[in-house]
């Protein structure tokens, strides 16, 4: 006997609020609040302009607030805008969700160590960032972040990397608990052909 085919979709993931909240707050910054209201109205979400969300979102919000961020402001604007983004999301766990003794304890550690333990933090709480998609860290030197499938960059085709949100969080994160000269770059980006996102940590 046939059993029947489910042809339900997967239920899309969810992120933390910042991936929205930042961006606005970053573009804000960068071109005024008239952007941003063009911005969240292209993407959608104008219902966001009353009040920004306080719980985990749908990744799909995110995608299309990239993808209208993208085509607002082009390639090279988004760019600056979603690292600056990603920045103020790093101080924000820096200030309300990585304890201060955690804190401490990181800046005292040798790099390499410091490293090892922020990253397997950072893959703990991977849920909050990533979605549906699939994150792995990889600690030898240089230490490695590798996202498949997340929302920043889904569906889009680029000649450079897009997921500066995530490397400028990454990046920040690094710089205050690690290395205060750790420079974070995407090596390789989905939207370039890509089967992975991938960040780079050196110092």
């Amino acid at each position: 006997m046939n059993q029947p085919v489910n042809t339900t979709a997967p239920a899309p993931g969810r992120v933390g609020p910042n991936a929205i909240i930042r961006i606005a707050e970053a573009l804000e910054s960068f071109e005024g609040r008239e952007r941003v209201v063009a911005l969240l109205e292209a993407a959608g979400l104008a219902h966001y302009l009353d009040a920004m969300p306080e719980s985990m979102v749908d990744e799909r919000e995110v995608t299309r607030l990239h993808i209208a961020l993208r085509e607002l402001i082009g390639v090279e604007g988004a760019k600056a805008v979603s690292r600056d983004a990603g920045a103020r999301t790093g101080d924000y766990l820096l200030a309300r969700r990585i304890p201060r003794p955690a804190q401490r304890l990181l800046k005292i550690l040798p790099a390499p160590l410091a490293s090892r333990v922020l990253m397997t933090a950072i893959r703990r709480n991977a849920w909050t960032f990533a979605g549906s998609g699939r994150f792995e860290a990889l600690p030898a030197y240089p230490p490695r972040f590798v996202i498949e499938d997340g929302p920043i960059c889904a569906g889009a085709r680029a000649e450079h990397p897009l997921c500066d949100f995530y490397a400028g969080t990454f990046e920040r994160l690094y710089r205050k608990l690690v290395q205060r000269e750790a420079r974070v770059t995407e090596t390789a980006c989905q939207a370039n052909g890509a089967e992975a996102c991938v960040f780079e940590v050196r110092w």
